[in-house]
């Protein structure tokens, strides 16, 4: 930035305490919180330029008043030295009067007559800082910088009433894309519940002969698979069979990241459930009972007993009606409000055997799909739209940023 000095982040204030950073794990431990008391500012709490109050911890006034070098109060500025991205930074709200930070926090109160607290925190939101803090990053699992690391980071620092006017026009900036963001975001859950809602209706407004039918007699087979640790079975680095889990079932897909592969030998004690192209899968435990793909790769695989495997008769049930059909938030409603809650929520074998389904002919289920996913194609495109909307004002963000610290933004320039 031009007509500017650059001042450490130590130099901002006379005060030692300015920037500190919050107690080791000796001094501060999870057994300390508690449900109620002085608040605790972790992590989690630090967004880049916001906070979030989702997870608030709190400690006793006692260990407080033990901590109170590592206090802050509301409009102290909060740095993470841990993780990634390495120091994002946001103001602490008013209604956080005072609590104590944690170790891998960096708590900053400059000098207000040096500089303006909100020019500060959205420089340190820029990436001029953070590639300064990155130069300095120890730690392969948990990339981190040291307190003296964040004291040096250089601030361009012009007179106040510029940093006030810089602030201004951020200001306005920011909220003019927060709005845009808003409605993109709105646009997009539209998007996806337009689709939900036409899915519903598909299920829901059954055409004249349709039937109800139980699972059971519309396939060949309906069956979960095994946990290797009751087979004796051990997870293999290369070669073996893929054991797909409840993980790998998503909402009229497979998901294939981090693969798991078991040995052979798995195949010849739970032969009847391997699986054969076109089966469909539903996940039967925990939270993502319901969801429910097509089988459709070519390699040997096997599942776990969190899967429910369900071979359609093809002169009866065509697959991915069935899929699209258990996808629908009406029959997941129907799934949820039948769930066994054990150690786990659960559904049976019997259940989905004797689950009675909506059946008009095969010749019309597959123009119900066809139609269903001439629909999902419009309503992906939309998605994708407004999908790159919002990532393009996350960018527009960055960019005002990055012009507001170099001398090159004017408010003229974010009306345009």
């Amino acid at each position: 930035m031009k007509n500017c000095e650059y001042k450490k982040l130590s130099e901002l204030s006379e005060k030692k305490g300015a920037v500190v950073s919050g107690p080791f794990g000796s001094n501060l431990k999870v057994s300390d919180y508690k449900t109620e008391g002085i608040p605790i500012l972790r992590l989690q709490n630090i967004g880049k330029g916001y906070f979030i109050e989702k997870g608030i911890k709190y400690i006793s006034e006692e260990k407080a008043e033990e901590l109170k070098y590592h206090s802050f109060v509301a409009g102290d500025i909060a740095l993470a030295k841990l993780g990634i991205p390495i120091g994002k930074t946001c103001i602490i709200p008013n209604h956080f009067q005072s609590g104590i930070i944690t170790a891998d926090i960096v708590r900053i109160r400059p000098d207000p007559k040096k500089v303006n607290y909100k020019y500060l925190k959205f420089f340190l939101n820029t990436d001029l800082p953070v590639a300064q803090l990155t130069r300095n990053i120890s730690g392969a699992t948990r990339p981190r910088v040291n307190l003296s690391n964040v004291r040096d980071v250089e601030i361009p620092l012009p007179p106040l009433p510029v940093q006030k006017r810089i602030v201004a026009i951020l200001d306005k900036a920011f909220a003019a894309i927060a709005k845009a963001k808003a409605n993109a975001e709105q646009n997009l859950e539209n998007a996806k519940e337009l689709f939900e809602s036409y899915l519903q209706g598909m299920f829901e407004n059954k055409g004249e002969g349709w039937e109800e039918k139980k699972i059971k007699n519309l396939t060949n087979l309906v069956t979960k698979g095994s946990s290797p640790k009751w087979q004796g079975i051990s997870y293999v680095e290369t070669g073996g069979i893929f054991f797909l889990t409840s993980k790998n079932v998503g909402e009229c897909k497979l998901i294939l990241d981090n693969k798991k592969f078991l040995e052979e030998r798995f195949n010849e004690i739970q032969k009847t459930s391997i699986l054969k192209k076109g089966d469909v899968l539903t996940n039967i435990v925990g939270a993502s009972i319901g969801r429910t793909a097509v089988f459709d790769l070519d390699e040997i695989t096997n599942i776990n007993q969190a899967v429910c495997l369900m071979r359609c008769k093809k002169a009866e049930l065509y697959n991915y009606y069935l899929m699209y059909l258990l996808n629908s938030p009406f029959f997941k409603s129907i799934l949820h409000d039948n769930e066994v809650n054990n150690a786990r929520a659960n559904l049976s074998l019997t259940f989905f055997k004797n689950l009675e389904i909506p059946l008009p002919s095969v010749s019309e289920q597959i123009v119900i799909v066809e139609n269903i996913e001439t629909f999902t194609a419009k309503t992906k495109k939309l998605e994708a739209i407004y999908q790159q909307k919002i990532e393009d004002l996350e960018d527009l963000k960055k960019s005002v940023l990055q012009k507001a610290f170099n001398g090159e933004l004017t408010e003229k320039e974010i009306i345009l």
